[in-house]
């Protein structure tokens, strides 16, 4: 150790770390010792009064999400711009052609989601059904929603059910 270098000596909380002739040393702090955290269990409030009683909502389904958006834009309560990365294929044409003429467009009462009813004719597709009423008039909207590799619901079809054509009643011949 006594050659013309400089020496490496392990650094302690007493000596400087020495580098070589040229550099300065640097004194090192002394090591800390840490101590442990032990986790904590977070408090959870014990259900009492009315939280006792409240049920949880599970999550929406994407039947429901999709019906209520649908019934906005054709509604004209949102553009039709705002179903554009909700879509796939010829469902963003036929929305837009849907919401030009405004079919669930009504004066006074808001149009609103009656009833929705699904089928899965196979895995990440849904083959879906909503009734639409305004007032006394009712309405059927049917979409058609896949599952992308996204894991992302879009809707790939639209259909709106107009009124049903009126038919004179049949008069039984005496």
């Amino acid at each position: 150790m006594a050659s013309g270098r400089g020496t490496r000596t392990a650094p302690t909380a007493d000596r400087a770390r020495t580098v070589g002739p040229d550099v300065p040393t640097v004194p090192v702090a002394p090591v800390v010792p840490t101590v442990p955290v032990v986790p904590v269990a977070p408090v959870v409030p014990r259900a009492t009064g009315r939280t006792a009683r409240r049920p949880v909502a599970p999550p929406p389904r994407p039947t429901d999400r999709f019906a209520e958006l649908l019934l906005a834009v054709l509604s004209g309560q949102r553009p039709v711009h705002a179903m554009l990365r909700h879509t796939a294929g010829q469902a963003y044409d036929e929305l837009i052609r849907l919401a030009e003429r405004g079919p669930l467009r009504t004066r006074g009462v808001r149009p609103v989601v009656r009833d929705i009813g699904w089928f899965e004719p196979r895995e990440g597709a849904i083959e879906a059904f909503a009734r639409i009423g305004a007032g006394d008039r009712l309405r059927a909207m049917a979409f058609r929603l896949e599952r992308g590799r996204d894991l992302r619901w879009r809707c790939t079809a639209v259909e709106l059910g107009g009124p049903r054509p009126h038919r004179p009643r049949r008069v039984p011949a005496r």
